[in-house]
């Protein structure tokens, strides 16, 4: 099987492209490269998937059509998972045209990529920051999703309306998954467990929001890449007029389209969060409780029933253990 990979230098798309690459699949990796964080981290995480030959590595931005349509033309991928987009929910209120021109025109040119190809399948990211102000926990697929707190989240809601239409336009199998607070090895700079890490091991403050009075639904980055896999298998088929939708599917009755939470289907306190932190780096935090910041949410809980359904399978990987994992590649890597 070959997998067109966007976003194959980020985070998710790293670990992602190893899982692939360790199955044997073909895997063409394709990312902006933008700066937004040290792209060196995002050079090295190219580097070592170059490793294997079955990898092959393209810099380009989304919103380059004819770079990226080229791109797929050529390599005629069975499968694309797109997964680049301009992440950060803060950012978003200082440079909001970076999300429309990354996250709405780019997932359009992926999608016209997809549908020129007519691949099997195409997987695309969404967030759990799209439920908004929604306070029924934990949070279900099917759930009314209209109340979006940033233009970060307004765009990924938009991305999963337009992957709708495509999906019923074109007879296009289309996935979407929302991710819920992902962390491990190889994260993002931007994100709070890299940086209550740093603050921790350099002795600075760490900010805790909402007087510390904060739950998410943390997934380790291992735990979400298996679940993509196998949602890579589960491809959505338009119901026939006779067939009647599972009560627990968020399948669509009008195109082979479906949404699906990847959490760990628990949630945590951020105080319980930074305890298991000080406990892996084997030092105190000096904490600086701040007022929540704009567009935040309290909490975050996902329902992974139907992630389980599909696949058999759902997040596993414990708070603790998962932090001790990113702790000892922080060290590592930044040599602490």
């Amino acid at each position: 099987m070959k997998i067109l990979v966007t976003g194959s230098a980020g985070f998710i798309g790293f670990h992602l492209c190893r899982l692939l690459l360790a199955e044997g699949c073909t895997v063409v990796g394709f990312d902006g490269m933008t700066d937004y964080y040290d792209v060196r981290i995002k050079e090295r995480r190219h580097q070592i998937l170059l490793k294997n030959q079955c990898f092959s590595a393209h810099v380009g931005m989304l919103e380059d059509f004819a770079k990226l349509g080229t791109l797929a033309a050529a390599e005629k991928p069975d499968v694309i998972v797109h997964l680049a987009a301009q992440a950060g929910v803060r950012y978003s209120l200082e440079n909001p045209r970076a999300y429309i021109e990354a996250n709405i025109v780019g997932t359009f040119n992926v999608m016209e990529c997809a549908r020129e190809l007519g691949v099997d399948h195409l997987l695309m990211a969404s967030t759990s920051s799209v439920y908004g102000a929604n306070e029924h926990m934990p949070f279900d697929e099917r759930d009314k999703c209209d109340t979006q707190l940033t233009l970060y989240a307004a765009t990924k809601k938009a991305t999963e309306s337009m992957g709708h239409s495509y999906a019923h336009l074109w007879n296009l199998p289309v996935t979407m998954f929302r991710f819920f607070t992902v962390y491990g090895p190889w994260g993002r700079p931007d994100m709070a467990l890299f940086k209550f890490t740093r603050g921790i091991l350099q002795g600075t403050p760490i900010d805790i929001y909402n007087h510390g009075k904060m739950f998410r639904d943390f997934t380790y980055v291992v735990d979400l890449v298996r679940a993509i896999r196998l949602l890579i298998e589960a491809v959505p088929v338009r119901p026939g007029s006779s067939e009647t939708i599972k009560p627990w599917d968020s399948l669509s009755p009008a195109a082979p389209f479906r949404v699906v939470n990847i959490g760990n289907n628990e949630t945590v306190r951020l105080e319980e969060f930074v305890d298991a932190i000080e406990e892996a780096c084997g030092r105190k935090a000096v904490r600086r409780y701040m007022a929540m910041q704009k567009g935040d949410v309290p909490a975050t809980w996902a329902d992974a029933t139907l992630l389980e359904k599909l696949t058999g399978y759902r997040p596993r990987t414990g708070m603790r253990e998962g932090i001790s994992h990113f702790v000892a590649w922080y060290r590592e890597y930044y040599r602490v």
